[in-house]
């Protein structure tokens, strides 16, 4: 499939949006973790698409991909920004009505802030963060040391047009000061629409408490924690996390 490109907050992003011919289906819009991009889901958008037969956006946020490249050191509060400007602009030019917003990891952490603030049709988080947690920061530094030693490195040489400054903007922004203030807990209770929180139970970048705390917080909420399942579900337990998806969104239909 064609990769398009649309501006967003003055930026030029890779898109790809499968449109499916019933209209009263929601928009699946999958939003990636912090070193993530369009080309990172894999075939998960279109095994998306098939199984639930809504239409599915898959973008690079700027500074990933093959999005224009990161010109500016991030600032602590660039996932407000996402969820907040970029992400309305490009919901607006698509003419997406009814998102359902799919985040992964740092993607939902921008799905629920743009939630709690514009709401959404529904909102699926796979390992999100909602607070800067210990452990977090603690594999932000260890992801560091990975970078630095080249092996990430290459390995981000496949998804990303310039992997240093797409790894740095997101490490920097996690371990400076100003970060370890980041907590969007307030906002939880703000959101009306429901929730599908997916997270493994061997996570190394998070812990259970981020999803439990949405579902004490939110109006509406399902959890779902998968066994032998690390910070990327829709990798190591897909047909779980696919069938999961695909049961919410039969039931927000």
């Amino acid at each position: 499939m064609d990769t398009d490109y649309l501006i967003a907050s003055g930026r030029r992003l890779e898109y790809r949006l499968t449109r499916v011919s019933d209209a009263s289906r929601p928009t699946l819009v999958l939003l990636h973790e912090g070193l993530g991009s369009l080309s990172m889901w894999r075939d998960f958008p279109e095994r998306l698409a098939a199984m639930t037969g809504c239409s599915v956006l898959v973008y690079s946020r700027y500074g990933y991909g093959w999005s224009d490249v990161l010109a500016e050191p991030r600032d602590a509060g660039y996932l407000f920004h996402e969820a907040l400007v970029s992400l309305p602009e490009i919901l607006k030019q698509l003419d997406i009505s009814k998102p359902v917003l799919i985040g992964h990891s740092d993607g939902g952490s921008i799905a629920l802030i743009h939630a709690g603030n514009f709401g959404a049709h529904g909102v699926v988080v796979l390992a999100p963060h909602i607070y800067a947690e210990v452990k977090t920061l603690l594999g932000a530094k260890a992801i560091r040391e990975q970078f630095e030693k080249g092996v990430l490195g290459r390995l981000l040489q496949k998804y990303h047009r310039d992997p240093v400054s797409t790894f740095y903007g997101w490490n920097d922004a996690w371990l400076s000061e100003q970060f370890r203030s980041f907590d969007i807990t307030p906002l939880l209770s703000r959101i009306s629409c429901p929730v599908l929180g997916i997270q493994g139970c061997q996570d190394e970048h998070g812990s259970m408490v981020h999803i439990d705390e949405i579902a004490t917080r939110a109006k509406d909420v399902q959890l779902v924690k998968l066994d032998d399942c690390r910070h990327s579900p829709h990798i190591d337990q897909r047909d779980k996390v696919l069938q999961a998806i695909d049961t919410f969104c039969r039931r927000l239909h």
